[in-house]
């Protein structure tokens, strides 16, 4: 399958299915990808600047990612959002959105025009790799894995901290993109993600990205998209941490196969090779 671009163009029909051994197979094939088993944060790597001129910078310019992102998502992909009201009910405290993996640059902007606040994104250090974008991602809100110890101590503090300031954290428990699927695949870290929210009391919410034929075809036969919002699930007071993962992993897939249902067209169809006729 061809790399991402932001503006994606119709693929011809005779090139749309992918044939996949696991849900953990990558469609998207990048140079970078070829690197991430070596890839690691730059010496020094700060999750939270501290220089004032760049947190002054990283606002100025996540305003006009905004700005654009609402005429990349309204305009480009015709996007509706349902549900957005419910994350009112968060109001006063940081929460976090768990979203399905379907479009490299919709993942990206989706989240910041459907969130009422600021968002960090979890992402992977390969993201950085990426020409042009990679160096912008952190002043937007990439926050990339860490891979030595004391790089994942560092970015689970600062996630911790993103959340204390009540802003969104935004995660694809899925891993890896599969453009314009239609389904839901099993999250590879299991209940790992989830805590944060267990640990810090905060709610979470589902953003589930919708396939659908379009009225005309000034895209081809590019597909439109609705987005639906869900929750908020909390963790319970009366269970164990490792209860409430398990608790809010099942009900934040449950969720997401939920609205995935809404999904009217299969672009780009996704067979298993073991089902290959």
């Amino acid at each position: 399958m061809a790399k991402a671009e932001m503006f994606q163009k119709d693929i011809p029909k005779e090139e749309r299915v992918f044939y996949y051994t696991s849900e953990e197979d990558d469609p998207i094939k990048t140079d970078e990808q070829e690197q991430k088993t070596e890839v690691g944060l730059p010496e020094g790597y700060q999750f939270i600047p501290k220089n004032p001129f760049v947190k002054l910078y990283a606002a100025l310019l996540y305003r006009g990612f905004k700005l654009f992102g609402q005429y990349y998502e309204r305009g480009y992909w015709n996007a509706k959002f349902y549900g957005r009201e419910k994350l009112k009910k968060a109001r006063g405290k940081g929460y976090i959105i768990y979203a399905n993996h379907t479009n490299p640059f919709h993942d990206v902007f989706g989240p910041a025009i459907a969130a009422n606040r600021r968002i960090f994104t979890i992402i992977s250090p390969v993201n950085l790799l990426v020409p042009g974008m990679g160096k912008l991602l952190p002043l937007l809100g990439g926050m990339p894995l860490g891979k030595s110890k004391e790089e994942k101590a560092a970015f689970h503090a600062a996630i911790d901290k993103r959340l204390k300031q009540k802003n969104a954290v935004v995660i694809y428990p899925e891993a890896h993109v599969w453009p314009f699927y239609t389904g839901i695949k099993k999250f590879p870290a299991g209940d790992r993600s989830f805590v944060y929210a267990t640990r810090n009391n905060l709610p979470i919410f589902t953003m589930t990205t919708t396939y659908h034929k379009r009225k005309n075809n000034k895209r081809g036969d590019l597909p439109r998209m609705d987005i639906y919002i869900d929750g908020p699930f909390w963790p319970d007071s009366k269970l164990t941490d490792d209860e409430n993962r398990a608790k809010l992993a099942k009900e934040a897939y449950d969720s997401l196969v939920k609205h995935s249902k809404n999904s009217t067209y299969d672009y780009i169809k996704y067979i298993k090779k073991s089902e290959k006729k």
